[in-house]
């Protein structure tokens, strides 16, 4: 019976986490838009249109809606977070369901809960750089960025996205964070009798 249970929570556990660690790349670089990753960041008192522009840069732009830049970067990391969310939480539900596992609501709640939470609080920045100061890489982050090119053509260095030091720590924290989910929410699943 010691042994059953062993192997039910090991085998839940490893659904789980293949669901909120295998996924999380596929949620963050194919369904997260490129105007969400580029304004998800953005900090401020200054206003800016939906797309993240700034308003005084463009004043051929007087009748768009404008925010302030914190406002819009709450607004794009929000969005970010509920797709995110909800895809990793129904690729949850989809594989225990296809092995014969129901998860309770509770535990899978739990689970989303600390993946969503937790990816809002460091796709916004500002933890995730105090996190990298604490643990000392933050020469790592500035040693390696990118250089891409603004929409006149002019290089620009680029701190975050795809091929900086930023993104690989960012997916690392996150799968880091899946592992404790997966195992948070298989521990309350599996406390009582689970159901089949």
């Amino acid at each position: 019976m010691i042994r059953a249970r062993a192997i039910e929570r090991l085998a839940l556990f490893g659904s789980l986490l293949a669901a909120f660690g295998e996924i999380h790349p596929f949620c963050d670089h194919w369904a997260q838009g490129s105007e969400t990753a580029r304004c998800k960041r953005l900090y401020g008192p200054q206003l800016v249109y939906r797309d993240g522009w700034p308003v005084e840069a463009d004043a051929g732009r007087a009748a768009e809606p404008t925010m302030t830049a914190s406002a819009r970067g709450r607004r794009a990391v929000a969005l970010h977070v509920a797709t995110y969310t909800a895809i990793q939480t129904g690729a949850a539900v989809a594989l225990t369901r296809a092995f014969g596992y129901r998860v309770p609501a509770s535990a899978l709640l739990a689970g989303a809960a600390i993946n969503g939470v937790t990816h809002a609080a460091i796709d916004r920045g500002a933890l995730f750089l105090w996190l990298a100061k604490k643990a000392g890489q933050t020469g790592y982050i500035e040693h390696c960025q990118a250089v891409r090119l603004d929409k006149d053509g002019t290089p620009k260095k680029e701190i975050n996205g795809p091929g900086t030091a930023w993104i690989e720590l960012d997916a690392a924290l996150h799968r880091v964070i899946g592992v404790g989910a997966a195992a948070v929410t298989t521990w309350l699943a599996t406390r009582k009798a689970g159901r089949r």
